[in-house]
């Protein structure tokens, strides 16, 4: 039988930061909600939850960065909205804090989640940010809880 290895959503003992864009705020202040909310029942306390603002999403990464580069984080869940306006402006911010998220994550050797909605319209960010479709939030900080702790396994297996 091969040996496996997962995560799980045990997040007792983790500590973990959120990164989150105060642009369309109101949609954001529904990811947060929904991160915290996964994190408690997670069974990870407050003190070990670090919320962190930003003006928009192209900026999570350059926090995202200093926050990895502490070391004091299990993860990093970050949470935005992009919503496709009349120019280019989307494609940028969208595609540079994806990328940016990514190379702090791969940089760290640490789980740092995306959790930026990319949405064409205002009814589309809406359903994901706990409408009718997801809480990209509460995904973001799940994905954070069992990478942390399937990193946590990797390291005590070697």
């Amino acid at each position: 039988m091969p040996r496996t290895s997962e995560g799980s959503q045990d997040g007792a003992g983790l500590n973990i930061a959120i990164a989150v864009s105060r642009f369309t705020q109101d949609l954001t202040q529904r990811l947060l909600d929904g991160a915290l909310e996964v994190a408690r029942d997670a069974g990870i306390a407050d003190w070990a939850i670090h919320v962190v603002h930003v003006p928009g999403a192209f900026e999570l990464p350059m926090v995202a960065e200093e926050l990895a580069a502490t070391g004091s984080y299990d993860a990093i869940a970050c949470l935005g909205c992009v919503i496709r306006g009349e120019t280019a402006h989307f494609d940028y911010v969208a595609g540079e804090s994806a990328r940016g998220i990514a190379e702090v994550a791969r940089r760290h050797s640490l789980p740092v989640t995306l959790g930026v909605i990319t949405a064409e319209n205002r009814a589309q960010a809406e359903a994901r940010a706990g409408g009718a479709k997801t809480n990209m939030g509460s995904d973001a900080m799940r994905a954070a809880i069992e990478m942390a702790t399937l990193y946590r396994s990797l390291r005590h297996d070697e």
